[in-house]
């Protein structure tokens, strides 16, 4: 995977904490996810545009937190909404 940055890397990448081990939406309606994403602006954990519900592009088009990245072990990703990137 090709890595680049964008111009909102500085302004909005944070230190944060998962905000729950599963896609806090899902869990809190009861459904289920395919694969978890995290919010680098304020720990948000949603599920994956492969999810039926889309939690983690839901919270970004709610707060406009550009960056995610992957919540799954394994994975060490980010990708930026905005720039359609993905980013160091």
């Amino acid at each position: 995977m090709s890595q680049s940055s964008c111009g909102h890397v500085k302004e909005h990448i944070k230190s944060v904490k998962p905000s729950s081990k599963g896609c806090e939406d899902c869990l809190r309606i009861g459904d289920t996810w395919v694969h978890l994403r995290m919010c680098l602006e304020c720990g948000h954990v949603g599920c994956c545009d492969s999810s039926k519900n889309q939690h983690a592009r839901k919270h970004f088009g709610a707060t406009h937190h550009p960056i995610i990245q992957s919540a799954e072990r394994g994975e060490h990703w980010r990708w930026c909404y905005v720039d359609e990137m993905y980013v160091d």
